[in-house]
């Protein structure tokens, strides 16, 4: 499974830091950010099954930044 967030994320070393947070509390997470796209682009893939949306929302939101995803099209 694939969730796709928008983020106002601009900074590398808060990407960095933000995979490192949601890393910590989902260890079957493939996570990047793409800094470079308009939506500043968060992928995580999860090869185990659902991605805990709310949850990656709230680490996001704790450290001080706001995410939200982006609906399939």
């Amino acid at each position: 499974m694939i969730e796709v967030f928008k983020t106002d994320v601009k900074d590398t070393r808060h990407a960095k830091q933000l995979i490192w947070q949601i890393q910590q509390s989902f260890a079957d997470y493939s996570v990047n950010f793409d800094l470079e796209d308009c939506d500043k682009i968060l992928r995580i893939r999860s090869e185990t099954g659902l991605v805990q949306a709310s949850d990656v929302i709230t680490i996001l939101h704790n450290s001080g930044f706001k995410a939200e995803v982006l609906p399939d099209d």
